[in-house]
């Protein structure tokens, strides 16, 4: 099982030490051993851990759409990603990634939040965007 971390500034100004969210995201380790990985921007810190036990081998978190304006952390699945994609490249997106995480960015992208009534899911996110 994976887990996310997170911590925000509705303010959007503080910068989140490096050091701070490392520890952050690290006691959650055993929930995923195998990867990890932070997002840091101005007001926002988000910390991704990963097992990649019978899981595709990309998929890395944080993850971003194309051109880097929006970014995810996630843990949960998403059912019916597999349909979606093929109307999500209709509209343009390109998808680097075989992950079902990587609907989400695109699925904000095109639909908003519409994408909740969209996405067939157990989930738990943090967006960026």
């Amino acid at each position: 099982m994976c887990g996310i971390s997170g911590l925000f500034d509705t303010r959007g100004k503080r910068d989140y030490p490096l050091a701070l969210v490392e520890r952050i995201n690290n006691i959650q380790a055993h929930r995923g051993p195998d990867e990890s990985g932070i997002h840091l921007e101005p007001g926002i810190a988000l910390g991704h851990r990963r097992s990649i036990h019978n899981r595709l081998a990309t998929g890395q978190q944080p993850l971003f759409n194309e051109d880097g304006s929006v970014c995810v952390v996630f843990n949960g699945e998403i059912y019916n990603y597999q349909e979606l994609v093929p109307e999500l490249q209709a509209l343009g997106h390109i998808f680097r990634t075989r992950s079902d995480t990587e609907v989400i960015v695109h699925a904000w992208e095109a639909w908003g939040k519409a994408l909740r009534r969209t996405l067939s899911r157990h989930v738990c996110f943090c967006l960026v965007g």
